[in-house]
């Protein structure tokens, strides 16, 4: 039976056999699916029923066109089936403006399954327009893009009336999802967090069973599956805390850009930059000791040329100071040094007297160091900062080049443990095969051509760079003494109190000069390779005093270093007696002569006043006065038995 046009009336046998899309193709089935939605109770908005009894013969219940599923009703409309009665078969309005920017907005999935989608629309109106019926395109397109037809069925009515290019938005899947918040036990919910954010870095499923089986079953409380939590740790905690928590600060400020330093303002020698590396390479030292050697290397900021380097058995202040020297006798004296604490460079033989270093205690009687002498400007590179130093780049080129240059075959280390090559420890390589070596890396460094830094443009090498400004540039150069200043170990000593003589690493160094220094702190500088050498003696501010020779020992009867003994001794007391010569002393009657003369004290004149005294005790008591009548008679008495006693002395011969 075929309903009539215009209609908004159906009842199932005619909805069934229409076969409508989002329908089923039964009568039974479509009684069930109206049963379950309970189309017979729904009304419209004016509250008046959607579903009416059939008049017809047969009786039975008609319903409205508002009841069937949105395909259905448009394939009703376009068919000429039903009134449209309100019913449009476009998708609902919505400015286009305002649907593309919320198509925009979305992710790269939900863009691509709403093209997967045009696409299919497309086939099935490709079919269409070749001369097949909608249904049978759509079964077509159904068994070839494994797209179920009712859903096919749904997508052409979201596009319907609508053209090609606007369709995206109209198809992209709304899936709405979440619904309410579970609950999650505010103690339960710190416990897990703060076992999670700890620098132990402990897996989120550990805490997780950690927190229900010790805090939440014990306590009866019922948490969410741990994937719903970590998405409530990754939607509620910031990343950075996490970061800072689990990886630390260094991590945390990896999340930063990186900061780029421009030099472009700078000039060739103007500021340089000091490190150390351990060459990952077994070297036999002259010692016959076999190690990784150190190299102290200085590195040209502006143009990034390795300037000046040594090679020695370990980073200290000695192979820095000769590392330096070479940079000052073959290009100059640089205007600032980026350096770090270590104890080759922050030491007081280095940088003593700078007012900023990291290591030790700054005292004002240290020695003046190197850089500080020589007013080159210090900067201080952060602990732990390799990116303070451009020279830490060049040392990651020399590991390529030299560590696994061919002639070091059998000696090379592996730059960690578990990365040892199969021929580890085969041979160890002399120290001046190494430096030759070395020496030829460092050159071809230097010169390698198209360097890509700020400077070198892509297109010059690092040589080339540093020659065109150092032609131009304003350049100190080392005079000798600064050469001495830089070859020589600094330190301070206390000199003999008696006689001034300076003690130092065992031996005894003195001279006419400093004698008169005796008791007072001086700076030293000396060659720690040969201390038979003289010394040379400067005060505290940098002024230079004298250059002392060593004090050997002599043996108990050598007559010869007696006689140089009483020389010496001869030649103090003569020196002595010529100063007093120039300094005009007076004699002791001359001295006396110029005295003045005192005469005796006048008589003693009359107290006025008489002040008593008074004795206490039985001493006071026998020494009071008495008067003379009463005294007279004791001492005749008392004589006169003295001379009795001693006339009855007999002498003993």
């Amino acid at each position: 039976m075929k309903p009539a046009g215009g209609r908004t009336w159906f009842t199932a046998a005619e909805l069934a056999d229409l076969a409508l899309p989002g329908l089923p193709k039964a009568k039974r089935k479509i009684n069930e699916r109206a049963a379950a939605e309970h189309w017979a109770l729904k009304v419209d908005a004016s509250g008046a029923p959607l579903a009416r009894p059939r008049k017809a013969r047969g009786g039975g219940l008609e319903y409205h066109l508002e009841l069937l599923p949105p395909a259905a009703k448009v394939e009703l409309v376009k068919r000429g089936l039903a009134v449209d009665a309100g019913i449009s078969v476009s998708p609902p309005a919505e400015a286009p403006a305002s649907l593309w920017s919320w198509f925009e907005a979305q992710s790269e999935k939900t863009k691509a399954e709403a093209q997967r989608r045009a696409e299919i629309v497309a086939a099935v109106e490709d079919y269409e327009a070749s001369g097949l019926t909608r249904s049978a395109a759509v079964a077509l397109v159904s068994s070839e893009r494994g797209a179920a037809a009712s859903t096919i069925w749904t997508w052409l009515s979201l596009v319907a009336g609508i053209e090609g290019g606007e369709r995206l938005p109209h198809l992209a899947p709304r899936r709405s999802g979440g619904g309410a918040e579970c609950a999650v036990d505010e103690g339960a919910w710190q416990f897990l967090k703060s076992d999670y954010l700890r620098p132990e870095k402990p897996t989120w499923a550990s805490c997780y069973w950690r927190m229900v089986k010790e805090y939440a079953e014990p306590r009866g409380i019922a948490v969410p599956h741990a994937r719903t939590l970590f998405r409530k740790l990754e939607r509620e905690v910031d990343g950075r805390l996490v970061i800072a928590k689990r990886e630390g600060a260094e991590a945390l400020r990896r999340t930063l850009p990186p900061q780029e330093r421009s030099v472009a303002s700078l000039e060739a020698l103007e500021h340089v930059n000091i490190d150390g590396h351990k060459f990952d390479v077994f070297v036999r030292f002259p010692s016959g000791r076999i190690g990784r050697p150190i190299m102290v290397a200085i590195q040209d900021i502006f143009s990034r040329k390795i300037l000046a380097w040594r090679i020695g058995e370990s980073e200290n202040a000695l192979l820095t100071r000769l590392t330096f020297a070479d940079l000052f006798q073959k290009y100059g004296i640089p205007k600032a040094c980026t350096l770090d604490n270590g104890r080759a460079f922050a030491g007081k033989w280095i940088s003593g007297g700078a007012k900023s270093r990291f290591r030790y205690k700054i005292r004002e009687e240290e020695p003046t160091g190197l850089l500080t002498a020589l007013g080159i400007h210090i900067h201080w590179a952060l602990p732990f900062r390799g990116q303070s130093k451009p020279i830490e780049r060049g040392f990651r080129d020399l590991c390529d080049t030299i560590a696994k240059h061919p002639k070091l075959a059998g000696a090379y280390t592996g730059n960690k443990p578990d990365a040892k090559p199969e021929n580890y420890g085969e041979r160890a390589i002399d120290l001046d095969a190494f430096q030759r070596v070395v020496a030829k890396g460092i050159a071809g460094h230097n010169s390698r051509p198209k360097r890509r830094t700020e400077t070198a443009h892509g297109r010059h090498s690092f040589d080339e760079v540093f020659a065109a400004s150092y032609r131009t540039a304003r350049i100190g150069k080392a005079s000798p003494e600064q050469l001495r200043l830089a070859l020589l170990t600094a330190d301070e000593v206390s000199t003999d109190r008696a006689n001034g003589a300076i003690r130092l690493y065992g031996n005894r160094y003195w001279s006419d000069e400093i004698a008169q220094l005796a008791g007072q702190k001086v700076t030293v500088r000396f060659d720690p390779d040969d201390l038979t050498l003289p010394i040379h003696v400067y005060d505290r501010a940098g002024r230079f005093l004298a250059t002392v020779p060593i004090l050997e020992q002599s043996g108990f009867l050598d007559a010869a270093a007696a006689k140089t003994r009483a020389k010496q001794e001869a030649d103090l007391r003569k020196t002595v007696r010529r100063a007093a010569e120039l300094e005009e002393l007076l004699s002791a009657d001359e001295l006396a002569a110029m005295l003045p003369d005192y005469e005796d004290e006048a008589d003693i004149p009359a107290p006025t006043v008489i002040r008593p005294v008074r004795h206490r005790g039985a001493t006071a008591a026998a020494l009071k006065p008495v008067s003379e009548a009463d005294h007279a008679p004791l001492k005749t008495a008392f004589i006169d038995r003295f001379s009795s006693a001693v006339s009855h002395l007999s002498v003993v011969k």
